[in-house]
């Protein structure tokens, strides 16, 4: 004899009975067993990887095994696909538990039938345990369709918010390129480019299942349910566009970044190549006086030393008279950098 009661409850997060209000019953495995659709729509958010949800999904779901196969996939992709009055759902979802990366996406599984809905997850979702909460003090979906609606609403919140606070952590990381170009600003451009493509690698397959979930057909998904739906689908379109968008700001900032600190870098080189020019020749002269053989002249004189640091003062002011002639002190040479570039922002 196998029955779900004889179960260890480990996996089953909740299960709701809806009572059509925006309320819902709590039930046990017990319940579940004893469910028919003329009860009323139910509800169950499962943790798929537990033995007594995996015993359930396979002998008491009454789930194709093609569709509880793909529920079961280690790596799903975000999708929504019809298999005949039921819906085949996989979205993911930003995970925001404690200690988690929101990048290291959580995937929610979900079969819609007209009378069920199971969910499926391994790590908890706030998304879920926000309906849950909602039908707990009588606030939440009313029915299927709308419980459909509601989900897709719920992951949607939490992406549009991560991928705003990225952005926002890009434009200030633009604003200090402005002012400074410190060492760390590369590493945290850098991090938020890899995240803004660890983020896209899930949200554009979900833009497109978002998309095709708003024109599929079920008798269960009402007008009402299919406008939110196709808000939700027109929503995660823009979220994804913003995403793009600050992916390439950050590119755009990060180029800008390493511009100035080349720039900087050169400067600086061309300092200490002013430096070595002018202090060349002196050094030439020094070494050839300062050699231990006999003739070096004027080496008993004493006004001989105070002529030598005259003579060196004259090379010295000729040199940086020769240098600024040429415009190689910076005045003429900026001059000209600033013209080229004001042409250059002329012609774009």
């Amino acid at each position: 004899m196998s029955t779900v009661a004889a179960y260890e409850p480990t996996g089953l997060a909740h299960a709701y009975l809806l009572d059509g209000r925006g309320g819902g019953e709590q039930l046990d495995w017990n319940g579940i067993e004893r469910w028919t659709p003329a009860d009323g729509a139910l509800w169950l958010n499962l943790d798929y990887s537990a033995p007594d949800v995996e015993r359930w999904l396979g002998l008491h779901s009454q789930i194709d095994p093609l569709i509880r196969d793909a529920l079961l996939d280690d790596d799903p992709r975000p999708r929504a696909m019809a298999h005949g009055d039921a819906l085949l759902l996989i979205v993911r979802g930003i995970n925001v538990n404690e200690g988690a990366a929101p990048e290291d996406m959580l995937s929610i599984r979900s079969w819609i039938e007209p009378h069920r809905v199971v969910t499926l997850r391994r790590r908890q979702s706030r998304s879920l345990k926000a309906i849950a909460a909602d039908l707990d003090r009588g606030a939440g979906p009313t029915g299927v369709g709308e419980l459909t609606a509601v989900l897709v609403e719920r992951i949607l919140e939490h992406v549009a918010a991560r991928v705003d606070t990225l952005g926002d952590d890009i434009a200030a990381c633009e604003d200090q390129v402005l002012s400074e170009t410190r060492g760390e600003l590369r590493t945290q451009l850098a991090d938020q480019r890899r995240r803004a493509i660890a983020l896209r690698r899930f949200l554009a397959p979900q833009r497109e299942a978002f998309a095709k979930l708003s024109q599929i057909q079920v008798p269960w998904l009402d007008a009402t349910a299919r406008s939110r739906i196709a808000e939700s689908a027109d929503r995660m379109t823009r979220t994804v566009e913003e995403l793009d968008a600050a992916r390439d700001r950050a590119a755009v900032t990060q180029e800008e970044l390493q511009s100035k600190i080349g720039e900087a870098t050169n400067q600086r080189l061309y300092v200490l190549s002013i430096i070595t020019a002018v202090f060349l020749p002196l050094g030439f002269v020094c070494s050839l006086l300062g050699v231990n053989v006999g003739g070096v002249p004027l080496q008993h004189d004493e006004w001989a030393f105070w002529a030598l640091c005259g003579a060196f003062a004259i090379i010295v002011a000729a040199q940086l008279w020769l240098f600024r002639r040429r415009g190689w002190l910076g005045g003429e040479r900026r001059g000209l950098r600033l013209e080229e570039r004001a042409a250059d922002r002329a012609r774009r």
